[in-house]
């Protein structure tokens, strides 16, 4: 009955346009030749704006969890001392990487479901004796839909600390908005694969001038993701040290592109009237949520799987409605399913998920909400209209 569709709900790889696709399929070029350093400075110059970036976007080739490594590679060295806020897998898997590369780490846990307050960062600041060389905070921890307040916390970074802010931006960059400079963030980092609407494949470091000296004077060692290397390169020819993601740099430009035409003020209201449409639409068949309101992320959303039946729900919108959504991890593995909506998303996308839930329900448990979701969806789409 559905052919060979399939719809892409994950958070992340999420669906690419067409027009991009048609991009990364330009006939290749030699990265070395005259024209690939266009190509890299239009790209990193044309995402500043995305980044809230004073300086062009460094490019990787790897994935998001490769500028992760990157920020920690380049800034930590032996025993220092950083702060992670670890809200979710993502922020665990932050401070894992600064434990791997020697640091000591002091983990600021929040509950899964919270965001992190701007108190509950000052306390825990305020109780480390030692001189703290970097805070980690993760903009939205993907596995659990939560959006953390980037601003506030990095004001209170900077108003008890000399510490480097830095910022996993990995699934929100390309829906959210930031000031790197304003918001006090020193290096901000994110992957291809989520709400820029690329494969996997592509990471990006953001640095303003004081982190870039901290990376010049670290000793720590590195090599493929010396962030050095990729300055330089930059620097003096707008190239990169290592073979980069040529196709997936060309798939870039064209995401560029279409932000600009959209204008990436509306991008951002985008986003946020699909993440009311499918908190509203979940909302009004009684589906529990994982977060409130007013932490919730716009690029995903958790859903709280309470009971037995409910528990099939991401199987089945898979088997009968070829929809694709995310599931719980670690602590919340089974606990949830997570919906994303970002990128190359629309309204209309959002009533087909939503559809396909209500019918999943009204198979597994017999509930007549057929048409209730959508309805609410529609309402609120059409107060935006």
């Amino acid at each position: 009955m559905l052919l060979d569709q399939q719809y892409l709900f994950a958070p992340g790889p999420t669906p690419i346009p067409d027009r991009v696709k048609a991009a990364m399929n330009q006939p290749m070029i030699a990265h070395r030749s005259q024209e690939f350093p266009k190509l890299l400075e239009d790209v990193a110059t044309r995402l500043m704006p995305v980044f809230g970036s004073e300086n062009p976007v460094t490019v990787l080739s790897g994935s998001g969890t490769s500028a992760l490594e990157a920020a920690a590679a380049n800034v930590i060295e032996e025993n220092d001392v950083v702060v992670v806020v670890v809200a979710g897998a993502f922020g665990d898997r932050f401070a894992s990487i600064c434990e791997t590369f020697g640091a000591n780490v002091h983990r600021l846990n929040i509950e899964w479901g919270a965001a992190c307050t701007p108190e509950q960062l000052e306390e825990c600041l305020q109780s480390i004796p030692k001189e703290i060389k970097a805070v980690f905070v993760t903009y939205c921890e993907t596995s659990t839909g939560v959006l953390n307040p980037i601003k506030a916390l990095g004001e209170v970074v900077k108003r008890f600390t000399n510490a480097l802010y830095i910022v996993d931006g990995v699934s929100c960059i390309g829906a959210v908005p930031v000031d790197m400079k304003e918001w006090k963030i020193d290096i901000l980092v994110s992957g291809s694969q989520k709400a820029l609407m690329l494969p996997p494949g592509l990471a990006f470091v953001a640095m303003n001038d004081e982190a870039r000296a901290v990376i010049r004077n670290c000793k720590a060692k590195r090599f493929y993701l010396d962030l050095n290397r990729y300055l330089a390169s930059y620097e003096t020819d707008k190239s990169t040290p290592f073979t980069p993601a040529v196709s997936l740099i060309y798939g870039a430009q064209e995401v560029c592109r279409m932000f600009e035409e959209e204008g990436f003020e509306n991008v951002i209201k985008r986003h946020l009237l699909l993440k009311e449409m499918v908190r509203e639409g979940l909302r009004a068949i009684e589906v529990p949520l994982l977060t409130s309101d007013e932490d919730a992320s716009p690029t995903v959303t958790a859903v709280r799987t309470i009971d037995g039946p409910s528990k099939q729900i991401k199987k089945l919108l898979k088997d009968k409605f070829a929809i694709t959504v995310g599931g719980g991890q670690k602590k919340l593995k089974g606990e949830i399913f997570r919906i994303g909506h970002m990128g190359y998303c629309t309204p209309f996308d959002v009533i087909k998920v939503l559809g396909s839930i209500e019918m999943t329900l009204k198979f597994l448990e017999g509930k007549d909400v057929l048409g209730i979701a959508v309805k609410r969806a529609e309402e609120v789409w059409m107060e935006h209209v």
